[in-house]
């Protein structure tokens, strides 16, 4: 009886430990939670807009409702054109370490053409595994005004003086006023400036001249003498460069031929172009031509798994069994 009251004892004891190694190995597994990373919100905003591209920055709202993260994950950036599907850009930024329950803005820069609109794609990038992602569709960039500030320099008026007339054509003096509506001094811009007949739409003459540099609200007549054929009508444009990318435009009109109406939103009546007039050489210099599952890393647990638990409490009813026998 004694004995029979010592085996039920032992087998007690060994239940109870069972239990308690079950439970400890389960509950170890469950804290070792992983970092659950998803992206919450992006924004966009313009930073720089050229002639023909834009800087943007893409500011991405990083959330964990895990464990902490070390750091190891990253966010990248698709930008794909809607017009072809064809993949514009891709980059990655690091999120850094971020907390459970916490919240972290990644910040990117991105360039694209202002032509076109394009789908912004933003992924979660843990471990090698694309995750979570969010996106967002871009369109009418080419409505945004290219910086004022970045030059500062507005073409105020132009005024034209005929210097002289031959056989060659009429000699035009354009008379270009710039000024500086920003706060620094101006760098020394390019500017070309060219004579367009009005109906034909050919070039007859066109150059390049300096702008020089500008103080704040300082204002400037820059010339340039440009030799047309006499009896037509042009448009002078006038554009600033900076580097390969036109910054500022500007327009004017100059009439040879007074009886013309140039109004564009009236009638023009037909004319006879003698284009031979409009032949001259191409001197321009063109020197300046522009250009998802994440998935975390388990780490070995110490001590006894559940399934690990399980067969050791087997094995430990199948030897008390053999002892009772």
């Amino acid at each position: 009886m004694k004995q029979k009251e010592n085996n039920i004892r032992f087998i007690l004891i060994l239940i109870i430990i069972a239990f308690f190694t079950v439970s400890s190995g389960c509950l170890q597994e469950f804290d070792e939670q992983e970092a659950h990373l998803g992206i919450r919100d992006i924004e966009i905003s313009a930073d720089s807009v050229k002639s023909t591209y834009v800087w943007l920055n893409v500011t991405t709202y990083v959330e964990n409702w895990g464990a902490d993260s070390d750091g190891n994950a990253t966010v990248m950036l698709k930008a794909f054109s809607e017009q072809t599907g064809l993949l514009e850009l891709k980059q990655e930024e690091d999120i850094g370490p971020i907390k459970e329950d916490e919240t972290k803005m990644v910040s990117q820069k991105i360039r694209l053409p202002k032509s076109g609109s394009y789908r912004i794609s933003a992924i979660v990038v843990n471990e090698g595994e694309m995750g979570y992602d969010l996106r967002m569709t871009l369109s009418g960039l080419e409505s945004l005004p290219t910086d004022q500030q970045e030059t500062g320099v507005r073409i105020e008026s132009i005024d034209f003086i005929a210097r002289e007339t031959s056989s060659n054509g009429v000699v035009i003096q354009n008379d270009i006023y710039l000024k500086n509506e920003g706060v620094e001094t101006t760098e020394d811009y390019r500017i070309l400036v060219k004579a367009r007949e009005m109906d034909a739409r050919l070039i007859a003459d066109k150059k390049w001249i300096s702008s020089g540099e500008i103080k704040p609200e300082n204002t400037v007549i820059r010339s340039v003498n440009l030799t047309v054929p006499d009896n037509y009508n042009y448009i002078v444009e006038v554009s600033i460069w900076d580097d390969n990318t036109v910054v500022r435009t500007g327009e004017d009109y100059v009439q040879l031929n007074p009886e013309k109406v140039i109004d564009r939103d009236q009638m023009v009546q037909n004319k006879n172009v003698n284009t031979a007039d409009f032949v001259i050489e191409d001197d321009f210099n063109r020197e300046y031509e522009e250009e998802a599952a994440y998935e975390t890393a388990e780490e070995e647990s110490p001590g006894f798994t559940c399934s690990f638990a399980v067969i050791g409490f087997i094995a430990a009813l199948y030897m008390v069994r053999r002892r009772l026998q």
